[in-house]
């Protein structure tokens, strides 16, 4: 009897460690899947996921430096500096050194960036069609997560 109540102690000690009680395993779970169902909506374009994100960061405030960019995405520039040269590859962006700094890089749309835009506009509506989700319920869900990264900013802020 002692042992079995031993085994229930460790059992519910260690539930807390189940992947399934995880709010990092689940995100992980949903931003892995979520950037895969946005595959067969951005390959026609020839875009990943990241490039899109880049674009519409872009849409927001064009003609911006590479750093500005990162921090408003939260990749560094290792990360974003690739990306960048292939979507300039593929005209969706130019990048012009500053005159006045030449460590500045500034980012902006070309007309194919800008273009794009109005084509673009279909792809969320997809997105959740696609995820079954309607549309109180991805609002809900987009607010919370809104919640939670502002939470993560202060964190970062406070440091």
């Amino acid at each position: 009897m002692k042992t079995q109540t031993t085994q229930d102690d460790k059992e519910k000690r260690y539930e807390r460690l189940r992947l399934d009680n995880q709010l990092c395993f689940s995100l992980y779970v949903c931003s892995k899947e979520i950037i895969r169902q946005y595959k067969p909506l951005l390959d026609p374009y020839g875009l990943t996921y990241t490039g899109y994100i880049i674009l519409m960061a872009l849409w927001e405030e064009d003609n911006i430096t590479i750093k500005k960019l990162g921090e408003k995405l939260f990749l560094d520039s290792g990360t974003l500096t690739p990306l960048l040269k292939k979507l300039e590859a593929q005209g969706y962006i130019n990048r012009n050194r500053s005159k006045m700094d030449e460590r500045n890089v500034y980012i902006s749309l070309t007309k194919k960036g800008k273009d794009f835009q109005d084509e673009a506009l279909i792809i969320p509506e997809k997105l959740v069609c696609n995820l079954g989700l309607d549309l109180e319920t991805g609002k809900h869900l987009l607010d919370e997560l809104h919640q939670l990264m502002k939470k993560f900013i202060v964190i970062e802020e406070d440091k």
